[in-house]
């Protein structure tokens, strides 16, 4: 009797802050997974990216929390927390060689934007993650792929450009302007009761 072969998911990671999570990063994500060879999408939300500055950042399970409550009725969106038990500041080499290696029936695709290529060479061994992954790359306003334009690991994928930021969305709140329509319901309303980004 022959044995059936096991399938392997094809997983997207989208990594990020998410302080907060909006509209911008569930459209890119529902794009990615409908719209591409993914199974599923997954946010994984970085304690500390080592690029940026922690400035503003809601605690870890804040922002973990707001993201479960952005997916929870989708069944292709998940959230990864596998950074919060990792060293700090978190690459994202360290964090795919965990999940290859804990998840052997799974292949898992980097999902980034263009705007990463200009300092793409500061991420800790770029080139492992360009040799042993592919990465699903989608359009930024103002950035080209420059001399990574014909690798082979790469694949542009035409995803609508989301001109909405994080940031903007703070500023909103600390201004009391009503920021309801820029993410789900659910993800407004707890930041509301919690009085996040007020000050």
């Amino acid at each position: 009797m022959k044995e059936k072969a096991i399938k392997i998911k094809k997983i997207g990671l989208l990594f990020g802050s998410f302080n907060p999570i909006h509209q911008g990063h569930l459209i890119l994500a529902n794009y990615m997974v409908e719209f591409t060879d993914l199974d599923e999408v997954w946010f994984v939300v970085s304690p500390q990216n080592p690029l940026k500055k922690r400035r503003n950042l809601l605690a870890d399970y804040h922002r973990l929390a707001l993201v479960r409550l952005a997916v929870e009725e989708s069944s292709k969106l998940k959230v990864s927390n596998i950074e919060f038990s990792m060293p700090k500041p978190s690459y994202t080499i360290d964090t795919l060689t965990w999940l290859h290696e804990y998840n052997p029936n799974k292949e898992f695709v980097v999902i980034c934007g263009t705007d990463i290529f200009p300092s793409f060479h500061k991420w800790k061994n770029y080139n492992e993650i360009l040799s042993q992954y592919r990465l699903y790359v989608y359009p930024r306003p103002g950035y080209q792929l420059g001399k990574y334009g014909d690798h082979s690991s790469i694949t542009i994928h035409d995803a609508p450009l989301m001109e909405i930021s994080s940031s903007f969305i703070r500023k909103g709140i600390k201004e009391k302007k009503n920021m309801s329509f820029w993410m789900p319901e659910a993800v407004y309303n707890y930041i509301l009761e919690m009085h996040f980004y007020e000050k």
